[in-house]
């Protein structure tokens, strides 16, 4: 077995997420540790545009799986390729975003190799020559540090938590085109319905603007996405206003929604039950806007706004437009 890190990028909606490089340049600092490099594996239907990226990122090598049969996600095509390179290559761990594509793919790649795996790490260390993980538990309450006995050591880490490695313009690294084949009888995915409109994932914003029960219906979102377009930041949502129909699950952040971690998280007319609370205590600055002085949310804030969120949020916005001279 190798002491190389094997980070398999993703790939959306023609994007390469800004999570793939983080988790590289989580695996870089890992890989110095173990004395090993990083490796990098790109998969999906053209994408060869990628391979740039991890390289100026600082992936030793690039592995290139483009086919048309991976043009859509599918787990079983997806997991069959990742498999395949890790019995020919050896690494001593795989890395993927904890996102809902890594969420998905990693127990599947696990389950293949008879591995173990470290979920929504937030952080990794190297103890007597084995990866040390720090991930959260009982909704965010308790830290645990998980060492793994198997190998490969598969983890997926929590999106804005590593730096992105800064460029390196004119690297030339070793580029490995890989053969994708399906097997006959074999599932593939055809096509994925995708809402008409595109947001920025909360899961990866740097900057999250959230609504509560408090904001009284869904017309009063509006007040969010414009404070939200005016910080450059993603509308959020608790469980309250999602079950209530207010807004699209994709937006909610919680125990039962998405677990963010943003430099700014600003909750507006959100209560702070544990629920929620579990999703969003690690961002770096919370500031809550709440009617109510006794709250639970203004027990985590940073900073706490005690008045009316129809008041204070459209005052904040006109201070953000003045400050970006717009």
């Amino acid at each position: 077995m190798s002491n190389d890190i094997l980070i398999v990028a993703e790939i959306r909606e023609n994007n390469l997420k800004k999570v793939s490089l983080e988790v590289l340049g989580a695996g870089q600092e890992i890989a110095r540790k173990l004395g090993g490099t990083v490796v990098a594996l790109v998969l999906g239907n053209g994408v060869t545009g990628f391979v740039a990226e991890m390289e100026q990122a600082g992936a030793a090598k690039v592995f290139l799986a483009d086919s048309p049969a991976l043009a859509e996600y599918s787990p079983t095509t997806f997991t069959q390729v990742i498999v395949k390179l890790v019995k020919e290559t050896n690494p001593a761990a795989i890395f993927f975003g904890s996102t809902a594509y890594g969420r998905d793919l990693a127990p599947r790649v696990a389950a293949r190799l008879k591995a173990g795996v470290a979920s929504d790490c937030t952080g990794i260390e190297v103890a007597d020559g084995r990866l040390l993980f720090t991930r959260p538990i009982y909704a965010g309450k308790a830290i645990t540090q998980v060492k793994l006995k198997s190998d490969p050591q598969i983890a997926t880490i929590r999106p804005n938590i590593y730096p992105i490695p800064q460029a390196e313009t004119g690297r030339n690294v070793p580029i490995e085109k890989l053969e994708v084949n399906v097997f006959p009888g074999q599932a593939v995915t055809k096509a994925i319905l995708k809402p008409e409109t595109q947001e920025l994932d909360v899961a990866e914003a740097d900057i999250i603007v959230s609504g509560g029960r408090g904001l009284k219906g869904p017309e009063n979102f509006a007040i969010l996405r414009e404070l939200a377009d005016a910080l450059g930041g993603a509308v959020g949502a608790s469980r309250a206003a999602v079950d209530a129909g207010w807004i699209p699950h994709a937006h909610q952040v919680g125990q039962t929604g998405k677990t963010v971690n943003p430099s700014l998280y600003v909750a507006c007319g959100i209560s702070g039950a544990v629920q929620h609370q579990a999703g969003m205590r690690t961002s770096r600055v919370i500031v809550a806007i709440n009617k109510d002085p006794e709250s639970p949310i203004f027990k985590l804030a940073t900073y706490g706004i005690v008045g009316d969120l129809f008041e204070v949020v459209p005052a904040l916005t006109a201070e953000v437009k003045k400050l970006h001279g717009s």
